[in-house]
């Protein structure tokens, strides 16, 4: 099967649609499949060294005021890409810009596509600009209703998408890398580093940007005996390094240091309303960490309240504080909340997702077919 993947990130990018378009194009070529990336233009020229396929890179700017996303300028390199590929089928991955060019392509083209849905954009309107949420669905429908299968991640996602009027849509979750993420990663040299008085050791792991709502653990970061940890970097850092007293802020961290950090941790904090699934969950889980989070998006999925951790009202600070104090208060709890985290997410691989991933294609493929004949 060849297949064109059209993505709004990929690495060196660090987020939810790089890291997944990632995998996706990974488990292609082990498959034996043809798989080629579509993604914006980065400024390492080296950045696609290490990718598992070919990689096409089209013009783009950094977006105003978070030059770490960087959005598409309009390019004949979309559809000259598709057409030199001989694409089977188009992956579109998180699209807004550049997947609207890869849909508009496949459909001049005459080539079937599946939309991934990954990013709240109504949420993030209302976080950026107070507005803007029906613009940003109608765009969405354009793009996904041309589409012939959208995937949403969760089943939160799955009925915010219907509720908008976008149809032929799947659940299709996200794997985790469980060999990568294991609690045996446990380091108690970091855990001095970070704890020397024994503290308990709160972490929230991911991009520090105002939906993220990072903001919100200021209540954690006052709770005696307790201290909060920041992974990640964005724009919002200066201010939360105000906002988070006491917090110590690591910044971006990635693969095995990543992975010590989370199975080193007593509790995961995450603290965003607007996520459509939360990977950072999951690589919670298989950490064996117990969970706290808001009780919206994707972590309604992931999250067993009262089993691997506890669900919280969104932008709730209290909440949150007081649902770190009570584990703060039962260690037992805390270590079966993550065991049951870990055995929760055992069967989640990205090898097993990605087969549903490809059974998909097919279906899509076989329905293209079907109609022809």
């Amino acid at each position: 099967m060849r297949v064109v993947i059209v993505t709004e990130s990929f690495p060196p990018d660090v987020n939810g649609v790089a890291h997944c378009a990632l995998q996706t194009a990974r488990h292609l070529a082990r498959r034996g499949h043809a798989p080629l990336v579509i993604a914006p233009a980065v400024a390492d020229p080296a950045a696609d060294a290490d990718a598992p396929c070919a990689v096409v890179r089209v013009p783009s700017l950094p977006l105003p005021g978070y030059s770490q996303v960087r959005v598409a300028l309009p390019s004949r390199r979309v559809a000259a890409a598709i057409a030199a590929h001989r694409a089977d089928l188009v992956h579109l991955a998180g699209p807004f810009v550049l997947g609207v060019r890869g849909m508009t392509a496949a459909a001049r083209l005459g080539i079937p596509a599946v939309a991934v849905y990954q990013t709240d954009l109504a949420g993030y309107a209302r976080t950026y600009v107070g507005t803007g949420e029906g613009t940003a669905w109608r765009r969405l429908r354009a793009v996904h209703g041309a589409a012939d299968r959208t995937l949403a991640p969760s089943s939160a996602a799955l009925r915010d998408l219907e509720a908008h009027g976008i149809g032929r849509v799947r659940l299709w979750g996200r794997g985790v890398d469980t060999a990568r993420f294991r609690p045996e990663l446990r380091d108690p040299a970091l855990r001095r580093e970070l704890v020397p008085n024994g503290e308990l050791l709160v972490g929230y792991v991911g991009r520090l940007a105002p939906e993220k709502r990072v903001d919100l653990l200021a209540g954690a970061c006052g709770l005696p005996g307790v201290r909060v940890v920041v992974v990640g970097d964005g724009p919002s850092a200066p201010a939360l390094r105000t906002a988070l007293p006491g917090a110590r802020f690591l910044g971006r961290r990635t693969g095995t240091d990543l992975a010590r950090i989370f199975a080193s941790l007593d509790v995961f904090a995450h603290t965003g309303p607007y996520e459509t699934f939360c990977q950072t969950v999951q690589e919670a889980m298989a950490s064996g960490v117990p969970v706290v989070a808001p009780a919206a998006g994707g972590p309604l999925d992931l999250v067993d309240h009262g089993r691997t951790g506890l669900l919280v009202p969104p932008n709730d600070p209290d909440a949150l504080r007081d649902a770190v104090a009570a584990l703060a208060a039962a260690p037992d709890r805390r270590t079966a909340f993550g065991r049951a985290g870990r055995d929760t997410v055992e069967g989640r691989t990205w090898e097993a997702l990605g087969d549903e991933l490809i059974g998909h294609y097919r279906e899509v493929l076989h329905g293209r077919t079907a109609v022809a004949a």
